[in-house]
């Protein structure tokens, strides 16, 4: 007996066996279980004859291993038959021709052992675009859409005691993809931060398996919850039942809820051939009122529990079939406030802080537990939603992922804002509703939305409408567009100074939305990897400088929308030029952690006054690119993942440098009671300074803004947070006392007139001697400075024709005066005056104690003195000149580690202490395999891009798979920013 034919006769002995104990077991048919030796080659190139494939024995040794699920051109890849197309411009040299068309799917598969009366059944969970289907050489039909499921009856058709031939004709996407080819992968055809894809993803691109059931099927069971008040849940099933014989059938439909073992049963009949929908209610069944239920909450707000419901219809006293269903008892509901959006998960408005998925992986190479890796970083970013663009992601897993660490879900059907219809309407609602029936018992959806950044044209708004108020039966909201109406609009996707996101600037900036922080879902930046991983796909020739091959992974033309030029413009502006890529990516990470944190943080200042949730584009990564991303994708966790983590803490300390205000942002349930709020400041040298540290007791309110005091650096500035007036102010502009609020990062701008003005109240008459205004860009070529005790008679003290603008330091005889005015004269550029700071100081003005950069570290402790919250900045003296970080002496660490395992997890925990006499800044801790000098990826980390004060010491817990490491032989790579 040869090995192959072994193989197959234990796996048959499996089967019969699997089949014997259980009802409505699957046999997986995907190409990783062995139980199906899938091939794949094209059409054009098979025999024309196509009956012959469709015979078992036939020849396929010149095919190619297919991978199921997965893709054409990712077989052809998996092969080794194409260069890998992560690296360099590789993907762009492919001859899409050779993957551009129709290609035959075959494989063979035994017949498992059935029971008499037992049904053999075929399931496919999707094709893409479409797929026709035979089994030993009969049609069983065609899926038409990448979300159309196939279940065929072939009981009839198999071969008893033989081989089964399974053959699919997976039909290419065809051109223009938006919006003409939905419903499929809409990016395929290229996208702003993905390539064009050979194949356009056409293939078997979801599970394959085998099913069995017996004389009445139960279809779709759906469980829907009701939460009327936190004491009290009401469950509700409805399913499907399909009698799959001729004659009449009575069975008994039994279902046990976990936890609480709580049971119910009803006897149902139902006519020969038919299949239609039962209820089973609370009104009937009393126990499916809970009392006290484990409620689903999202991230942060509660813990997300999971229910099971095992149902079984039982005919003559054997199971016909049984089904496994997976909820949580939760309640979605929907509000405006002022015009800006609300979900509210059990009564509660959820403050919602996510990202969005453009592809789980851009050739659909993610499958199975790597969803729960993806979704776990989420989680532990503190995100509680992620918005699954266009529907790119289509896999069960990443909905279960989902659920199981309580990250809501936006999700999309697949438009995009083209003023064009799909070629086939009808398959795209059917899409839609099948997609809707497959994901509605999963807590985690909390938004359908019809189209991203348009309107569904007609017929399709009102047929999605439709969908969803019948087969979700308006559980959830449908959002026609996804950037409007209640929405504060999507971008901008370049960066800013940390500032802007704190400011009014965004609430103009919302493409096609209402002005506003809002609810905005999309936000982001460009993220530039480490080096580390920027190598891993670069060919060395092209690390440096900056050239097309860095286009090729989007960071050039070709993401524009992230605004590459301004990304390198401000590394070199805040932290000088760099010197080479190894410096560049150093350097970049800085600029991560800074930008992505003031987006969350600028949007949590406002939070419940404006600001409703926020969604970064993008918040993981689906090709190794320099765009849009928080870790890469490598699973590197790049400043931009610290920066968020730390942003979206549930509680959660911060500082805005746009007003200077300090506030702790509760995004919990619970009132956090006696906690004590700490400010302290350092200089670049680690001195402490103890003129500007701020203590205060505070007590946090749940799911609210605590403000707390802030941050005066000028202490002896006569104008600081006292009343200004002026003469106008510009829509985008903050109010006027911007110029007095002690922060560079705030401005108040005017109309766009030449006789403008704005004056302090200084409270009362006072000695002045200097003046300094701060100027942005749009300053004053000619002004003059005017005294005054009563506003209305004003004195000239000074006066410029020929101004240069930026921060202006002005001596005048000193004269006393209670009012200090600006008078502008003519303006230096098209816009008006732009003042970010208006000072005034007397004659004894101090000398600065602060170095040009200085750290802000904020604390916020509980009553036993642990650490409830904390943050860290670093802060200029001039706005975005971070270039004295790079004098900074050198710091020496002492580093000691240990690793264990635990449940097939290994933990390096390891504590970092700075024994130096410098700061030792932004800490960058990175485990490597000692076997081959690669990194720990996948790693779970609690902390990175630390920084030590002198004496200070940080204590780091590293997880990962303990097969990443099988020999325990590990070093640690601690590098502080200042050791380069």
């Amino acid at each position: 007996m040869s090995k192959k034919i072994l193989i197959l006769t234990c796996m048959l002995v499996v089967w019969t066996i699997h089949y014997i104990n259980a009802q409505n077991t699957k046999i997986s048919l995907n190409s990783d279980a062995g139980n199906i030796d899938w091939k794949v080659r094209a059409q054009d190139e098979v025999d024309s004859n196509g009956r012959k494939m469709m015979s078992s024995g036939y020849n396929t040794s010149d095919w190619v291993p297919a991978v199921v699920p997965g893709t054409v051109f990712g077989s052809y890849v998996e092969a080794g038959l194409e260069e890998d197309p992560n690296f360099g411009d590789n993907a762009y040299k492919v001859d899409k021709s050779k993957y551009d068309k129709n290609f035959w799917y075959r494989g063979e598969f035994n017949t498992p052992a059935l029971s008499d009366g037992e049904l053999l059944w075929l399931n496919f969970e999707g094709i893409n675009r479409k797929g026709e289907i035979f089994l030993n050489g009969n049609r069983l039909g065609l899926l038409d859409g990448f979300m159309d499921r196939g279940k065929f009856d072939i009981t009839g058709l198999i071969n008893k005691n033989g081989r089964n031939v399974l053959v699919v004709l997976a039909y290419w996407v065809g051109l223009p993809v938006p919006n003409y080819a939905s419903p499929t992968y809409i990016s395929s055809a290229s996208w702003d931060w993905m390539p064009y894809v050979p194949g356009l993803l056409s293939g078997i691109t979801d599970d394959v398996y085998l099913s069995t059931s017996r004389e009445v099927s139960m279809v779709d069971p759906w469980i829907r919850t009701k939460v009327p008040d936190k004491d009290k849940g009401l469950i509700e099933l409805q399913v499907e039942l399909s009698n799959n014989t001729a004659t009449e059938q009575t069975g008994v439909l039994k279902g046990i809820i976990r936890p609480g073992n709580i049971e119910f049963s009803k006897e149902i009949k139902i006519g020969g051939g038919m299949q239609k929908p039962f209820r089973i209610e609370p009104k009937d069944f009393k126990q499916l009122e809970i009392d006290n239920p484990k409620l689903w909450w999202p991230n942060g707000y509660g813990d997300p529990n999971l229910y099971t419901c095992d149902l079984t219809y039982t005919v003559n006293g054997k199971v016909s079939d049984s089904k496994k269903i997976t909820f949580g008892i939760k309640e979605y509901s929907y509000e405006r406030v002022d015009d800006v959006f609300r979900i509210k998960v059990n009564g509660v408005p959820v403050y919602a802080k996510g990202g969005n998925w453009g592809m789980s992986e851009y050739m659909l190479r993610c499958r199975g537990e790597e969803y729960d890796l993806k979704v776990r970083l989420h989680k532990e970013m503190n995100y509680n939603i992620i918005r699954n663009w266009i529907g790119s992601t289509t896999d069960d897993e990443f909905y279960d992922a989902c659920d199981k660490y309580g990250i809501m879900v936006w999700d999309d059907f697949w438009l995009n804002s083209h003023k064009n219809l799909p070629d086939d309407v009808q398959a795209f609602n059917n899409n839609a509703i099948e997609k809707i029936k497959r994901l509605r018992n999963h807590p985690c959806i909390a938004v359908w939305c019809g189209e991203n950044e348009g309107y569904p044209l007609a017929p399709l708004n009102d047929w999605l409408r439709g969908n969803v108020e019948h087969f979700d039966a308006g559980d959830r909201w449908y959002q026609d567009i996804s950037n409007n109406d209640g929405l504060s609009g999507s971008g901008p996707w370049g960066n800013f100074h940390p500032n802007w996101y704190f400011s009014k600037y965004p609430m103009m900036y919302g493409f096609k939305g209402k002005p506003g922080w809002g609810f905005r879902t999309e936000i982001g930046t460009a993220v530039f990897t480490t080096f580390e991983s920027f190598r891993k796909f670069m060919p060395k020739e092209s690390w440096w400088p900056r050239n097309d091959m860095w286009d090729k992974h989007f960071f050039g033309p070709q993401a524009a929308n992230a605004s590459p030029d301004k990304y390198v413009g401000m590394i070199t502006e805040n932290y000088g030029k760099p010197e080479g890529i190894e410096d560049f990516c150093r350097k970049a990470q800085l600029l991560n952690i800074e930008s992505n944190k003031a987006m969350y943080e600028g949007w949590q200042h406002h939070m419940w006054n404006d600001a409703s949730g926020i969604m970064t584009w993008m918040s993981q990564s689906a090709y190794p690119s320099f765009v849009w991303q928080t870790y890469d994708y490598y699973y590197d966790l790049t400043g931009a993942y610290w920066g968020v983590k730390k942003a979206c803490e549930h509680v959660h300390i911060q500082w805005s440098s746009a007003d200077n205000s300090v506030k702790i942002i509760n995004t919990t349930l619970n009132d956090v009671k006696g906690l004590t709020a700490k400010a302290t400041v350092y200089n670049l040298n680690g001195k402490e300074m103890k003129k500007y540290e701020q203590r205060i007791d505070a007590d946090a309110k749940a799911n609210s803004v605590t403000d707390l005091f802030f941050m005066n650096f000028v202490t002896d500035n006569m104008a600081y947070q006292k009343k200004v007036v002026a003469s106008s102010r510009s829509i985008d502009a903050e109010e006027a006392v911007a110029v007095t609020d002690g922060s560079d990062g705030s401005r108040w701008a005017s109309n766009y007139n030449d006789n403008e003005w704005i004056y302090v109240d200084l409270g009362e008459r006072q000695e002045i001697s200097s003046i300094t205004l701060k100027w942005e860009d749009a300053h004053a070529q000619a002004y003059k400075l005017q005294v005054s005790d009563d506003a209305a008679e004003w004195k000239d003290v000074y006066q410029n024709d020929n101004s240069k603008g930026k921060n202006e330091e002005i001596k005048i005889r000193p004269v006393m005066a209670r009012y200090v005015k600006m008078l502008g004269l003519k303006r230096a550029t098209e816009w008006g005056y732009s003042l970010y700071e208006f000072e005034v100081y007397g004659r004894n003005k101090a000398k600065p104690d602060l170095t040009p950069v200085h750290f802000l570290r904020f604390e916020l402790t509980d009553n036993n003195g642990d650490i409830v919250s904390d943050n860290f900045y670093w802060r200029s003296t001039v706005l975005g000149d971070y270039t004295a970080l790079n004098k900074m002496g050198k710091a020496k660490l002492s580093t000691t580690s240990k690793i264990e395992t635990r449940d097939n997890k290994k933990f390096i925990r390891a504590t970092i202490k700075n024994i130096g006499s410098s700061v030792a800044f932004a800490v960058h801790v990175q485990p490597y395999r000692i076997s081959d000098g690669e990194r720990i990826l996948p790693a779970i980390m609690n902390d990175n891009y630390f920084t030590l004060m002198q004496g200070e010491s940080k204590e780091l817990e590293i997880e990962f798979d303990a097969s990443i490491l099988p020999d325990n032989n590990y070093k640690l790579e601690v590098v502080p920013y200042n050791n380069k």
